[in-house]
């Protein structure tokens, strides 16, 4: 279930449910992962040089910590911009869809990463060249920040409900492919160069390269078709400003999810790039070996997500998050003295076993995630709880690492500051609801079957309600037993007065019943907001809604009678009213999504 109530397995009757064989899915993933791992290679190849070369190269008139520092601090700046391109890309996703925000972001990232790759050195044009990076970093991190919600809001909402979580881990592999390919590049220019023409030329190469991934990367995206939910959504239907839509009304959500996910990003960066300048500058070990150190833990990470992403198909997105977040408390410290041993050996465990812990959580943020919300704003509240946990896991760690490295102890405050994170981050996901589907039934459910009133049969004249045990027609039930229905004539009730009134706003109609004549503009706004419910509803329960307006155009051709409009219709007409939802919140309003009750009517009115 969304965090709002609606079933996170269904696209409804009102659009497809996505590519149907698993080849359209396969070419799917692979799109949604050959595109993010380019732009996570763009973003690691500047974090690979951070830590390498650009300290002494941009910042020649600082100490090596301070100009360590400087450099790591333009790597940050990609991370601060991140936020500012969800809401950017966001808007783009929600408004106008998944698919152009993969193109625009992709393009804007390989541009800026190929001219971090012209810079000159601050040799050259003095204090220039660290403000030009500055900027182009900027850049990358805006591109990016639009790039990881766009890929998996494609990919997860073209999949089935019962395999979310596998398939949404294919562009959750773009970052360690990324790395790789960053990584690797940089390893094989480090073996065949020497050191000063590494410096000189030899890191640019990475950069250079982005221009040639990115244009294929384009290529293979333009082929790719746009998100079935995102068309089931009527222009109308779609959030006007969704950042501000996200920020009145799921902005718990979005802390709670940033939190949570900050333990991932700190340890990743923790050992993708704190790890090289700490063990190349502080333990005297060669680039090349802690390099393939590093390279050996994100294959390690990648090769596990898959069967992670599985499991939590079967046991819930959430019990794998705090699973996560455990590991992570748990061998923060031992990683640390494994690292300090300057043993090639003793850090590629170290490093492994780090990288799987945070992946426990990771493998299945991708479906977690955008399951939260509704389809109206899910680009933008996906992208901006997932990019503001970059600017406290991955801008923030690499500073307050090097911060906290001293002489030639252990650099036990970076386990301290870890152990903080995941702490933190473990009391975020224990805050967030579950949004597994809990069958593929319950997320179909079956409608009702709501009979016809026989001609002639008025409510007035009608026979006295007879209580009936309801059936729970898929949708879950209350826990103090079921609703009753109540037959009057052939009409059908579902009493639900006794239970509690429901939060919010009030009830979500069929958007039948009103005059038809002149409408000033009050009116015509509270159509807007009618129709606005009535696609909430529909999204919700779109089985049940569709049961409805089947009987409903079924009762019209019987009859003989003009097309209803969904708001304007003659009094004469049949009038289904009142699809009621009641939800009760538990734990300040973030527990985990309690009973949906329904209240339908159906009134016959004639001439």
């Amino acid at each position: 279930m969304h965090r709002d109530g609606s079933p996170t397995g269904s696209a409804g009757p009102t659009g497809p449910a996505g590519p149907t064989g698993l080849p359209a899915m396969l070419r799917l993933a692979t799109a949604s992962l050959v595109g993010t791992a380019i732009e996570f290679y763009d973003f690691f190849a500047y974090g690979t040089a951070a830590a390498l070369v650009l300290g002494p190269l941009f910042f020649p008139t600082a100490s090596p910590l301070m100009g360590t520092l400087a450099a790591f601090g333009t790597f940050g700046v990609g991370f601060i911009a991140r936020p500012l391109g969800s809401v950017l890309f966001g808007h783009v996703g929600d408004r106008y869809g998944r698919r152009p925000v993969l193109v625009v972001s992709l393009l804007l990232t390989g541009v800026a990463t190929v001219a971090v790759g012209l810079v000159p050195p601050y040799a050259a044009i003095g204090a220039a060249a660290p403000l030009l990076l500055l900027v182009l970093r900027f850049l990358q991190g805006l591109g990016l920040g639009g790039e990881w919600g766009g890929a998996v809001l494609l990919t997860t909402e073209h999949a089935p409900a019962h395999r979310r979580a596998l398939w949404s881990c294919f562009p959750q592999l773009g970052p360690p492919l990324g790395f790789l390919l960053a990584n690797g590049i940089t390893l094989g220019l480090s073996v065949g160069l020497t050191d000063a023409q590494f410096r000189s030329w030899g890191w640019r190469v990475p950069f250079w390269v982005a221009g040639v991934l990115a244009v294929g990367g384009m290529l293979l995206r333009n082929r790719i078709s746009e998100s079935p939910e995102f068309h089931a959504l009527a222009p109308g239907q779609r959030a006007p400003l969704p950042i501000a839509e996200v920020a009145r009304d799921h902005w718990r959500l979005v802390l709670l999810s940033a939190g949570g996910l900050a333990m991932g990003y700190a340890v990743y960066y923790t050992v993708t790039t704190w790890a090289l300048a700490y063990g190349t500058e502080q333990l005297g070990v060669d680039r090349t070996v802690m390099l393939v150190c590093v390279m050996v833990a994100v294959v390690a990470s990648g090769v596990v997500t898959p069967p992670l992403a599985l499991l939590g198909d079967r046991v819930g997105r959430r019990p794998l998050c705090l699973a996560g977040c455990v590991a992570v408390v748990l061998w923060m410290f031992p990683m640390v003295a494994l690292l300090h041993t300057g043993n090639p050996v003793l850090m590629t465990v170290g490093f492994v076993v780090a990288m799987l812990a945070f992946m426990i959580a990771f493998a299945v943020v991708g479906a977690y995630l955008l399951e939260l919300y509704a389809p109206r704003v899910r680009c933008t509240g996906a992208t901006v709880g997932y990019n503001l946990a970059g600017i406290l896991g991955g801008a923030v760690t690499p500073l307050v690492a090097t911060a906290v490295t001293r002489g030639d102890r252990p650099p036990w405050g970076v386990a301290v500051y870890l152990v903080a994170v995941a702490l933190l981050s473990l009391v975020c996901f224990a805050l967030l609801p579950e949004t597994r589907p809990a069958s593929t039934e319950e997320t179909r459910p079956a409608a009702p079957e709501v009979p016809d009133a026989p001609p002639g049969v008025t409510p007035s004249a009608a026979p006295e309600a007879t209580p009936v045990t309801a059936p729970r027609i898929g949708l879950p039930g209350p826990r103090n037993g079921a609703s009753t229905w109540e037959r009057v004539g052939s009409d059908v009730r579902v009493d639900v007065s006794a239970l509690p009134a429901p939060l919010g706003a009030g009830p979500l109609g069929l958007g039948r019943g009103t005059q038809a004549g002149d409408r000033g503009d009050g009116e015509h706004r509270a159509d807007d907001a009618q129709r606005d419910r009535n696609a909430d509803l529909r999204h919700r329960h779109p089985t049940l809604v569709e049961g409805v307006q089947h009987q409903l155009d079924a009762d019209e051709a019987e009859d003989h009678r003009q097309p209803v409009r969904e708001v304007d219709q003659l009094p004469q007409q049949a009038a289904y009213q009142e699809v009621q939802l009641a939800q009760t919140h538990e734990g300040e309003g973030v527990g985990r999504e309690d009973d949906v009750r329904v209240l339908g009517e159906a009134e016959d009115r004639r001439d």
